[in-house]
């Protein structure tokens, strides 16, 4: 199929989607499905892309390139509780869910595979933003024979109302862990990761035991709507950051105005590794007083020092103008890598040094606020 013209734009539509409900959000030259870039799908060339097309209509319309009104979620109940919930299904019982869809989400110069999947729940393992499911591979555990694989847990990628905004689905970002021997070069796929590697290749109608939802300290406060958010991610932890600023820009909740200042930093190898970039750079767009995004590739870019660009350096940038904002009672939140944090703690330290400040006393001070969320694996 040819590349389309710059007016026009190629949608994936499941055979027998309502539209009505399933909403799509628009924009030229890319796509924003259910949520999700669709970009890929404007050259339908390769034989993966063809597979998944198999049933699927394509419907060509010329949009209009504007800004797009925010989308109407349900149900409304969604927004009742006044406590998070937390392990609806337990390790021994886990839910049954269903594989809606996986695609990757990065290109060909890429280190490795990171997935997004979309998990059919049907409603009955509700979830907040910032929290996690708990995934259980099929197979049995190699330390306990006859036992059921352990529960490894993965931060939910979208908001509660899921990538169709009914509050059906959980979405996770998964990257596919793959061992190499040293000596030969060769994958050895004994050793590779046993649920990553399971996700990664699933199909849709595949079924998948999940348990959860679990984790508080995540949690996006909701308490002050003008209040800034600072968001650092390595790779896959940009995960609970999706799901927030979905809440925050993408869908029109009654009960949630978001009217402060979220700022994103994420830290991926290389241009192709970026996750979830088209949607970032709409809200960018959409939303340029309250949204800032800085990326921190480390193959491509080079910090101050002449070294590879960490996120840690791109928090050096701006240092003096977050531990204003932190001064402030703004919130930070780290996701990813737990190797990200010593020079991130170094950085800051240097910071309020410099400041006259003692960091071990204002970590402290933060962490007592309630303004510190950290989950690093």
């Amino acid at each position: 199929m040819a590349q389309l013209a710059a007016s026009q734009v190629a949608v994936s539509v499941p055979v027998g989607s309502d539209l009505s409900t399933r909403r799509s959000v628009f924009k030229t030259n890319s796509l924003n499905f259910h949520g999700k870039s669709w970009a890929p799908f404007l050259s339908l060339e390769s034989k993966t892309t063809n597979a998944r097309l198999r049933n699927k209509q394509i419907i060509c319309q010329s949009v209009q390139q504007a800004s797009v009104p925010k989308v109407v979620v349900s149900p409304s109940s969604l927004e009742d509780a006044k406590e998070p919930p937390l392990n609806t299904y337990k390790p021994k019982e886990p839910y049954t869910a269903t594989i809606v869809s996986v695609e990757s989400l990065v290109g060909p110069k890429a280190p490795g595979e990171t997935c997004h999947i979309v998990i059919d729940h049907g409603g009955n393992v509700p979830y907040w933003e910032g929290q996690s499911y708990g995934v259980i591979p099929p197979g049995e555990n190699p330390k306990k024979p006859g036992a059921p694989n352990n529960v490894r847990l993965y931060s939910i990628a979208s908001s509660r109302y899921g990538d169709f905004f009914d509050g059906k689905t959980a979405s996770l970002c998964v990257r596919r862990a793959v061992y190499y021997d040293p000596e030969t070069g060769n994958e050895d796929p004994s050793k590779n990761g046993v649920c990553s590697n399971f996700l990664c290749n699933s199909k849709p109608g595949d079924k998948i035991r999940v348990t959860g939802p679990s984790g508080k300290i995540m949690l996006l406060p909701e308490d002050n709507p003008n209040a800034t958010h600072i968001m650092i991610a390595t790779g896959t932890g940009i995960a609970p950051f999706r799901g927030y600023l979905r809440r925050m820009f993408m869908e029109s909740v009654p009960t949630f105005k978001f009217n402060g200042l979220a700022w994103l930093f994420l830290g991926v190898a290389n241009s192709d590794s970026l996750l979830y970039d088209d949607e970032f750079t709409k809200y960018l767009k959409d939303y340029p007083d309250n949204f800032r995004f800085d990326r921190a590739l480390s193959r491509e870019q080079k910090n101050k020092g002449g070294g590879k660009m960490y996120v840690q350096d791109k928090i050096e940038e701006y240092s003096d103008e977050i531990c204003k904002l932190l001064d402030d009672g703004a919130h930070i939140y780290f996701c990813g890598l737990k190797g990200m944090m010593p020079g991130i703690q170094e950085t800051f330290k240097r910071v309020a040094e410099e400041r006259g400040e003692s960091w071990e006393q204002k970590l402290s001070q933060l962490k007592k606020n309630k303004q510190w969320h950290v989950e690093v694996y």
